[in-house]
């Protein structure tokens, strides 16, 4: 870490990283570690509100879907908390929906998943009044559209059928998509 990051992140750098994925939590913490944030893990919602309840964290990046509940709990037990948290909410499923309840919530920002340290860090670390700058390689919108599908179908239990209902999408059409290797 270097003087210039450090005078970022300001004088305490305690970051929450909550995410039912226990390496992808794992490899950001030590990431963000190595750019001088004080990182702790949950993997629940619950383990997270207990960790809040310890010491309220100056950083947070919440996964919205969690096996537990909702991520959401989670920024809005932060925000009442801690009023001054930077809180980034990171999610596969990204949408309009979600990411204003998000704002609504508490959460300064929004990112979809896949981002890296680098993409958290710039959102943990953006003032009010400037974006962060795009990821360097975005899912391209087939991958979007693919990931979305893929998503439902799995939610729908593997029915095409019922998959294709929900989608508003000719039943044959799906089942050609779903045949197809997923769009890079």
């Amino acid at each position: 870490m270097n003087d210039q990051q450090a005078d970022r992140i300001g004088a305490d750098p305690s970051l929450l990283l909550v995410d039912d994925d226990e390496l992808f939590v794992t490899r950001l913490a030590r990431a963000m570690e190595k750019r001088g944030f004080r990182p702790r893990t949950a993997l629940s919602v619950a383990d997270a509100i207990a960790l809040i309840g310890q010491q309220p964290p100056a950083y947070a990046v919440i996964d919205l879907r969690l096996e537990d509940g909702s991520g959401l709990d989670v920024v809005e037990t932060l925000r009442a908390a801690r009023e001054d948290a930077r809180i980034i909410v990171l999610t596969g499923y990204g949408a309009i929906a979600t990411a204003v309840a998000a704002v609504k919530m508490g959460a300064t920002d929004y990112l979809a998943k896949p981002a890296d340290a680098n993409d958290v860090m710039a959102a943990l670390l953006a003032s009010g009044e400037t974006l962060p700058p795009p990821p360097e390689s975005p899912m391209s919108a087939d991958r979007v559209r693919w990931e979305h599908i893929q998503r439902v179908y799995e939610q729908c239990d593997r029915n095409v059928s019922e998959t294709a209902r929900r989608l508003h999408m000719h039943r044959r059409t799906l089942q050609r998509i779903l045949a197809k290797r997923g769009p890079r």
